[in-house]
C-alpha cells in the first residue's frame, strides 16, 4: 500500500480489526520511509457485469433502476416488498454467477420476466408489454395464452 503522505511504496500493517458488521477490515499502517501512520479499510467488492443495451451501448448495472421497473409492473398488486427484494437478490445472484463482465440487456429482461411470472401474472403481462414492445391487442392475447398453459398459482 502506497503511503498517502510521501508516496513511498513500502508500508507496514501495525494493527488489523474486523468491523462489528464483519464486512470490513480496518488496518492501521505505518510508512517505512516517513514513519507516518494512516488507516485503510478493506471490503469485498462484488462486480456486477455491465449491461449491453440493444443499441450496443454499455451501462453499469443499476439495482435501483431494476427495482423501479419491477415495482412499476407490480404496482397495486398483492406482492410484498420482501418478495420483490428476494426476487432482486435472485436476479443479482444469477448475474454474478454468470461470471461474465458484460451481459445483454435481453438476458436481464428474461430474468425479470421469469421472476414476475412466478410472483404475479398481471405484473408479468404489464412488464412483458413494455419489454417486448407490444404493438396491438393480439400480442397481449398471446402473452396471456402463454400464461394459460402454466399451472395456476392463485396470484392473478
Amino acid at each position: 500500500m502506497k503511503c498517502p503522505f510521501c508516496q513511498h511504496a513500502d508500508t507496514q500493517v501495525v494493527d488489523s480489526r474486523v468491523s462489528e458488521e464483519g464486512d470490513t477490515i480496518r488496518r492501521r499502517r505505518r510508512c517505512m520511509a516517513c514513519e507516518r501512520r494512516f488507516t485503510t479499510y478493506e471490503r469485498v467488492e462484488l462486480m456486477m457485469p455491465a449491461i449491453v443495451k440493444r443499441n450496443g451501448s454499455r451501462v453499469e448495472f443499476d439495482a435501483a433502476k431494476l427495482r423501479g421497473s419491477m415495482a412499476l409492473a407490480l404496482r397495486k398488486r398483492p406482492v410484498s416488498a420482501s418478495a420483490l427484494d428476494a426476487a432482486l437478490v435472485r436476479i443479482q445472484d444469477r448475474l454474478m454467477a454468470s461470471g461474465k463482465r458484460e451481459v445483454p440487456s435481453e438476458f436481464v429482461g428474461e430474468l425479470v420476466m421469469a421472476e414476475l411470472r412466478a410472483m404475479d401474472r398481471v405484473a408479468y403481462v404489464r412488464f412483458a408489454s413494455v419489454y417486448r414492445s407490444f404493438e396491438d391487442l393480439s400480442e397481449f392475447v398471446r402473452a396471456i395464452d402463454e400464461l394459460g398453459t402454466d399451472h395456476h398459482d392463485g396470484t392473478d
